[in-house]
């Protein structure tokens, strides 16, 4: 599915998932004038809510599927949909996104698209038997400083890149323990698996610097775990002694820390830590023969300039290098918001891919390599760290094509 273009025309399509995260992607694809047909949750209320919003934008009240767990089945099976939105728990992005595929429906799966190496192959494997596209909707690979740092890097200002660092550092402790929202599903994980459980973030930019499976690919790595302090201590003070809470244990590490290794032979630190007090941060490094970018706060050096070892802000960068999706639509994406703008830069972009009959800029590979790290850290930790290999979910394609098109839009 690799260069696979879309049919060229304008997408209808069906989400599932309308709570916060699904409504803000919904946001988003209205803004930038997408017909939407259908909509999907297990809660009524929130389907509704969602429906007003469609109907607000000017559009006939998409039909509602809320009959269940397996509601989506029927969603998908509808001959009005070229592409199904997948905003829901992570358990079920590959279930639903296969379904619409065998459906003969391109599958949009929030992040990470899938939680273990059989899942990632089966993305992989039914997206090539039905030639429908498997795409991860990754936003932070179009915000705006990862988007300007990949055109400095295609343009060779870092010179042969060398090392990366990515990472989901995120005090989300609350949201974990909240009685709503991500708070009913996502603190389960940290109870089944010691690992890095959301990989996709961080390492999405870093891969498409170093043009992972474009000419590199994700060899192997290496993972080690802290212990499992920070959720039980934030029980300790804010829940009450009667919550059924009280009867989970935590076994994810707060900090997860894996080193992987390209093909080529460059590094990247990926790191992941929802569990404690700390500012956001996704590192977003870049190092190379020439120079280094640091992210959060953005800095930059660059052999030979001036302030001897001091780093220098980006903003002298942006007039030759910012990247052309964000002069195009940077005003109105500011405007939206959603995660400083890059979501309405990832949504217009995928809908002018599908629109143009362009192929999309992430592919399933992506989304599988991207997504790998999550239980590929998990197998390392339970071997005292031993180097665990990534598959080759390109089977050896990657060889054929150089760097993320995202740098040549």
């Amino acid at each position: 599915m690799m260069n696979v273009p879309f049919e060229g025309k304008d997408p209808r399509l069906g989400l599932i998932g309308t709570g916060g995260r699904g409504t803000n992607l919904l946001e988003n694809f209205l803004a930038a004038d997408a017909k939407v047909n259908a909509l999907c949750d297990i809660v009524a209320d929130k389907a509704q809510k969602a429906q007003a919003m469609v109907e607000k934008a000017g559009q006939k009240a998409p039909t509602l599927y809320t009959q269940g767990d397996h509601a989506f089945e029927q969603m998908v099976a509808r001959d009005d949909l070229d592409v199904v939105v997948i905003a829901t728990p992570w358990q079920w992005h590959v279930p639903m996104a296969v379904a619409a595929m065998k459906q003969g429906k391109h599958a949009i799966t929030e992040v990470p698209a899938a939680t273990t190496i059989e899942d990632c192959w089966k993305m992989v494997d039914t997206s090539e038997a039905t030639r429908r596209h498997c795409i991860m909707i990754e936003n932070c690979c179009y915000g705006e400083n990862e988007t300007l740092i990949l055109n400095m890097a295609r343009a060779g200002l870092f010179g042969d890149l060398l090392h990366g660092e990515a990472a989901y550092l995120h005090d989300l402790r609350d949201e974990l323990f909240s009685n709503e929202g991500e708070g009913l599903w996502r603190r389960w994980f940290h109870t089944q698996l010691n690992a890095n459980l959301y990989p996709t973030h961080g390492l999405g930019p870093v891969a498409n610097y170093m043009g992972i499976n474009r000419g590199d690919r994700f060899d192997y790595l290496v993972s080690m775990s802290t212990p499992a302090k920070g959720l039980a201590a934030y029980r300790e003070e804010h829940v009450a002694r009667d919550d059924p809470k009280w009867k989970e244990r935590y076994i994810c590490g707060d900090l997860n820390t894996s080193l992987i290794k390209t093909t080529n032979g460059l590094t990247v630190n990926l790191q992941h830590d929802v569990s404690n007090p700390h500012p956001y941060s996704r590192l977003n490094s870049i190092a190379g023969t020439k120079g280094i970018f640091k992210d959060y706060p953005p800095r930059i050096y660059f052999d030979g300039q001036m302030g001897e070892q001091d780093y220098g802000g980006i903003e002298q960068y942006k007039e030759k290098y910012e990247h052309p999706l964000w002069k195009r639509q940077g005003e109105i994406a500011r405007k939206l918001g959603g995660h400083g703008g890059m979501d309405f830069i990832m949504v217009y972009r995928l809908l002018e891919c599908a629109r143009k009959g362009l192929p999309p800029d992430l592919d399933v590979y992506d989304a599988a390599t991207w997504s790998a790290p999550g239980p590929l850290s998990e197998m390392s930790v339970a071997q005292g760290s031993a180097p665990v290999k990534f598959p080759d979910f390109t089977r050896g394609k990657w060889k054929e094509r150089k760097g993320s098109p995202i740098a040549s839009v």
